[in-house]
């Protein structure tokens, strides 16, 4: 059967490194962003690498009104629907702080925006009873900590929405993965100071299609981050306000 993975925010290096693992198993690929010649070279790495096509298509966020028609594009495609989400944005908290207008395109970005689309693509989902999403969080939204609150709240407001959407999807022989990240070297951990056990993206991509395999249901990438998140979450409140993590 022919596989279709949509991926939104495919210019992230986690989604490249997950879009060429995709075209190694001759996966049609529909890669969303707003760098349409970055896109387009992506999708032309692709081809070389085994996709059965693949195609650069603008997606924006922020913009639901064109959710529709890139559905309608993707739905076109037979067999297997598939869709791993890798958008979000994460200004310092420091600029929200200064100008809290910037926090609604961070929740536009890292969970409204998202969330819209799985929701209209939902019941294409259920008719064809199957498919797998992967909406890739973020460790920040397990616990609310002073650098950068407002991403994490967007993030843990994605991670329940996908809890919803599996329990809804699972009826009909879906499947919803949660992904919660911890550090990754891509551009939107560059340069922040007191990272530590920095995962490479190629890593993290062979986590996702482990996950898809197992049809596991919410993993950490690393692994090892659901026990470093375990313990933040356990510190006491009167404690953890004190601290600078």
């Amino acid at each position: 059967m022919s596989e279709t993975w949509i991926i939104l925010g495919a210019t992230s290096a986690m989604a490249r490194a997950f879009a060429r693992k995709c075209a190694e198993n001759r996966a049609d690929l529909l890669l969303l962003g707003r760098d349409m010649p970055e896109l387009k070279r992506i999708a032309q790495d692709c081809s070389l690498r085994g996709a059965s096509s693949a195609e650069a298509v603008a997606f924006d966020a922020r913009n639901p009104a064109k959710f529709a028609k890139i559905i309608e594009q993707a739905t076109a495609h037979s067999g297997s629907l598939n869709t791993a989400v890798f958008v979000g944005s994460m200004p310092e908290q420091a600029d929200i702080d200064a100008d809290p207008t910037v926090l609604d395109g961070v929740v536009q970005d890292s969970f409204t925006g998202p969330a819209q689309f799985l929701h209209r693509l939902a019941p294409y989902l259920e008719e064809r009873e199957g498919g797998t999403i992967i909406g890739v969080g973020s460790v920040a939204g397990d616990r609310g900590r002073v650098g950068n609150y407002v991403y994490g709240a967007a993030k843990a407001g994605f991670h329940t929405y996908l809890s919803g959407l599996r329990n809804r999807l699972a009826r009909k022989g879906a499947h919803v993965i949660t992904v919660k990240p911890g550090f990754v070297d891509t551009g939107m951990t560059w340069g922040i100071e007191g990272m530590f056990l920095v995962a490479s993206p190629e890593d993290v991509a062979t986590s996702l299609m482990k996950a898809v395999q197992k049809k596991r249901n919410v993993i950490y990438a690393p692994w090892f981050w659901r026990y470093i998140m375990l313990i933040i979450r356990h510190i006491p409140e009167f404690v953890f306000k004190k601290l600078s993590i």
